[in-house]
């Protein structure tokens, strides 16, 4: 695993930890969107394994759904996660009625951990 890769693993450690203080201390719609960016992040750190880079959140979940979830590399959920994240992340970034739950959070803080320990488990083979 190359630098790069390991960086971006750790950002996504970081983004779960930022994302477990935030559903603490009740900023549910900001820690949904701190917990999307740690699945993607770890979907960028995988691509990048393979030397792909894309400039677009949409192009990252596509393309991982492409490598990892069709081909079976990884459990096809984690492309499930990315996708139902990124829609919890749209509705707390962008939504103003604050309706993110601290039950999809939790379930959130659940898949990103998840992704990330499956991830490191699939990059030390």
């Amino acid at each position: 695993m190359n630098s790069e890769v390991r960086a971006l693993l750790d950002k996504a450690r970081a983004s779960h930890e930022a994302a477990t203080l935030l559903r603490r201390e009740g900023y549910l719609d900001f820690a949904a969107s701190r917990a999307y960016y740690a699945l993607f992040y770890v979907a960028e750190a995988l691509l990048l394994e393979r030397g792909l880079s894309y400039s677009s959140h949409s192009a990252v979940i596509a393309a991982f759904g492409r490598e990892f979830a069709r081909t079976g590399n990884l459990d096809p959920r984690f492309h499930r996660y990315l996708i139902d994240a990124q829609d919890l992340r749209q509705v707390g970034d962008y939504g103003t009625g604050g309706n993110v739950t601290a039950d999809q959070v939790d379930e959130l803080l659940h898949w990103t951990l998840d992704f990330i320990v499956a991830t490191e488990g699939f990059l030390s083979r």
